[in-house]
């Protein structure tokens, strides 16, 4: 028989996105799975709606929104897959998007994380991720992200780690290295899993198969201040707590760099306050991280050299800076 698998769907007042997404789940080709949707403390009706028309899917309704992190969480403690999926409520799964994970991630018993192919909703040629790359500016990417899909990333590869928007999680693997961490509570703590799982010694590869069409930013919406706080705090929590010291010391000047042009393009978009607040809540949980880091380094497997070569190139500050205030170069 072939392995259950457990979809978590997270969800926070995204009844209109649900139909759409339980809907295309439910024609998958592999049928040994389950769907668990985690409700954020929705106001929309959402837990109601799902149990009355999709009786199969378990509900876990929370009081209140805990976040992207806690919210996983809470879904994997009603879970009972050998691998783990997290998809977005704001998605449409193709018909073999749970068979072409599994058979990436059965390929090898190292192989703890599989990122599907993410598909921009409304332009289906578009490329929203097909997995993470980090590069040694301290930022993180999505690679392939705005590329034309023209077959580029057809056969499975090697990345650094999946946008937890649609991944799948090898259980044995989170049993040694945990889930989420909950003080990120949205956005970054998918390369903080990605990080702590590779330096533990397991393998990421891409699932080009499993195809996911996403509505990106449907929730928090695209460069609100809730994400300019949490990008701009969590960028420094995954390196606080992940990167070997030899790799911090070398490429901080770097990193300094990009976070000053960070929070100068935030006030340019009268985000400052925002941008301000996540360093001194850094500042606040730094014993925390270092908690945190210490125990992570006493699991690190790779070498510091090793770690290096995680790096991926990355594009000029100045195209970083231009991308990002919203004009193309």
């Amino acid at each position: 028989m072939n392995p259950l698998v457990s979809v978590i769907i997270l969800n926070w007042n995204g009844r209109k996105f649900l139909k759409e997404c339980l809907d295309s789940l439910l024609l998958q080709s592999y049928a040994h799975f389950e769907v668990v949707l985690v409700d954020n403390g929705s106001s929309d009706g959402s837990p109601e709606y799902v149990r009355s028309n999709y009786p199969a899917v378990k509900v876990v309704a929370l009081p209140q929104n805990v976040g992207f992190a806690a919210g996983n969480n809470v879904g994997l403690e009603h879970c009972r897959g050998e691998f783990v999926v997290t998809l977005n409520n704001d998605t449409k799964v193709d018909w073999e998007f749970i068979s072409a994970l599994v058979a990436v991630v059965k390929a090898d018993d190292r192989i703890g994380l599989v990122a599907a192919k993410m598909l921009n909703y409304y332009q289906t040629d578009r490329i929203d991720s097909v997995g993470l790359m980090i590069a040694s500016n301290g930022l993180g990417y999505n690679k392939g992200i705005a590329e034309v899909d023209s077959g580029q990333y057809k056969e499975p590869a090697p990345v650094f780690g999946p946008c937890g928007g649609a991944a799948l999680y090898r259980r044995a693997m989170l049993s040694e290295t945990g889930f989420f961490d909950e003080d990120f509570f949205a956005y970054y703590e998918d390369f903080d899993l990605a990080w702590r799982c590779r330096l533990a010694g397991w393998q990421a590869v891409t699932a080009p198969g499993a195809v996911v069409y996403h509505v990106h930013s449907a929730t928090s919406g695209e460069w609100s201040s809730f994400k300019v706080f949490h990008t701009h705090r969590n960028k420094w929590y995954v390196i606080i707590k992940n990167w070997p010291t030899t790799v911090l010391i070398q490429y901080l000047p770097k990193v300094l760099f990009y976070d000053i042009a960070a929070l100068i393009l935030a006030v340019m978009r009268g985000q400052g306050v925002s941008a301000l607040k996540a360093r001194l809540d850094l500042a606040r949980h730094m014993p925390t991280l270092l908690r945190k880091r210490k125990k992570i380094k006493g699991g690190q497997k790779l070498s510091d050299g090793q770690v290096m070569n995680l790096f991926s190139p990355y594009e000029s500050p100045i195209r970083t800076f231009t991308r990002k205030r919203g004009r193309k170069l």
